[in-house]
């Protein structure tokens, strides 16, 4: 049996990718990660991988297909310590969309999804009643979660969606001297 191959998006230095590949017996085909300081990390734990960068600019059509796709969107504006504003259009977290489209496009079987704590208080843009109690009332205030809009995407894309799971898991779980709290989503294509 061929190993799973495993696409990354928001690579950083490819943690992720290194847990994936080693529990699912996979190997990275490509990485996305426009920083070059983790790029050279990369380039160094996956000699002659790809990576394609800027993940805005990619052709998804024209990439290698892939069994799994991993990555990490970034944090800045759900995390605790950034500014809170959210996963919406125009914000940094807002590249979740730009994640989407590839799992759109790729239709990998398994999607693995990794984020701070905050994913479970940020506000995401919807066009849900701001409550239930103000039907048709001017709000800013939004009753979606950026889990909840992540999770909403995944059931969503392609032609059968995703059905997912997602934990909490602190660093010190892993046995790290600290707590570090991330959110692992894992959503499996509902006709694999």
């Amino acid at each position: 049996m061929s190993k799973l191959r495993i696409g990354s998006l928001f690579s950083g230095y490819g943690g992720l990718d290194l847990a994936a590949s080693k529990v699912l017996d996979g190997e990275v085909v490509w990485h996305c990660e426009w920083e070059d300081a983790p790029s050279k990390v990369l380039e160094a734990n996956f000699p002659g991988v790809p990576n394609f960068k800027d993940v805005t600019k990619v052709d998804w059509e024209s990439v290698p297909p892939v069994d799994v796709l991993t990555g990490g969107f970034p944090c800045q504006d759900l995390s605790l310590a950034g500014k809170r504003a959210g996963l919406k259009e125009g914000t940094r977290s807002g590249l979740w969309m730009e994640f989407a489209n590839a799992i759109d496009v790729l239709k990998p079987k398994v999607v693995i999804v990794e984020n701070v704590r905050g994913i479970l208080s940020a506000v995401a843009h919807s066009d849900m009643e701001p409550c239930a109690w103000c039907v048709g009332d001017e709000s800013d205030e939004s009753v979606l979660r950026a889990l909840g809009a992540v999770l909403g995407s995944l059931a969503e894309l392609g032609e059968n969606g995703y059905d997912a799971r997602w934990c909490g898991v602190r660093a010190a779980d892993a046995g790290a001297p600290h707590n570090r709290f991330r959110v692992f989503i894992v959503g499996v294509r509902r006709d694999s």
